[in-house]
């Protein structure tokens, strides 16, 4: 049993609508592209919704099949100023083409095409890219060596302070260290005295002594500047 003709008019139930749009914009782009590979033909196939969404398929960039729509129809798709732009575009392209192959050239590639006098150019250039890269990679140690001086010279100047610093913190320690000393030798009522070495000084001291027989007397002798005081 085969299915009923179906009334091509308006579908107003929007969901089915949906479904439907779906299904056969699906449909319709299989179809652009089979057609495209049995039959080797240029397919261009733009699809709005209801809900504005689009969906297209072209077998080729599309403003190429529009320019070959527009001479091959007559009809005027650009006005001026977008044939200018696409002009524009077109000078671009090919400018920027150009300049990909002669990077190509300068990196050593595509080169066996080419005759000596179109090498001479891109050895010439070589040449001049090589001496501006020396000038550079010079002027780059230059700066670099005379960076290195000035930490050489920073390195040696906080060397100096540091060894200053620490001259002076041990000159403190020093002295705080001699003046606890006399502090604590204050405090236990004793005193430091010169060796014996220190011609400069004499420190006078005494002796006593009790004499063993009742008939000696107080005699006091005085030696360098030493008293010796003998007592009964």
């Amino acid at each position: 049993m085969g299915r009923g003709k179906i009334e091509i008019k308006r579908i107003e139930n929007s969901t089915n609508r949906q479904v439907t749009y779906s299904k056969r914009k699906n449909g319709i782009l299989k179809k652009a592209r089979e057609i495209t590979v049995l039959c080797d033909a240029d397919v261009s196939l733009v699809i709005f919704s209801s809900t504005g969404k689009m969906n297209e398929y072209c077998s080729s960039p599309l403003i190429k099949q529009l320019d070959r729509y527009q001479k091959a129809s007559g009809n005027k798709l650009w006005d001026a100023k977008h044939e200018y732009l696409s002009a524009e575009v077109d000078r671009v392209k090919k400018e920027n083409d150009n300049m990909q192959i002669e990077l190509r050239h300068l990196k050593g590639e595509d080169l066996t095409p080419l005759n000596p006098r179109e090498l001479i150019p891109i050895e010439a250039a070589l040449e001049d890219g090589l001496v501006g890269v020396k000038a550079t990679i010079k002027e780059h140690r230059r700066a670099l060596k005379k960076k290195t001086r000035m930490l050489e010279e920073e390195n040696k100047r906080l060397i100096a302070k540091l060894q200053q610093v620490e001259i002076h913190g041990r000159g403190e320690m020093d002295t705080g260290a001699n003046n606890g000393y006399n502090n604590q030798k204050a405090a236990d009522g004793t005193r430091d005295y010169p060796s014996h070495n220190d011609n400069h000084h004499q420190v006078p001291f005494a002796f006593q002594m009790q004499p063993i027989q009742s008939n000696l007397t107080t005699a006091t002798t005085t030696t360098n500047n030493n008293k010796y005081q003998l007592l009964d």
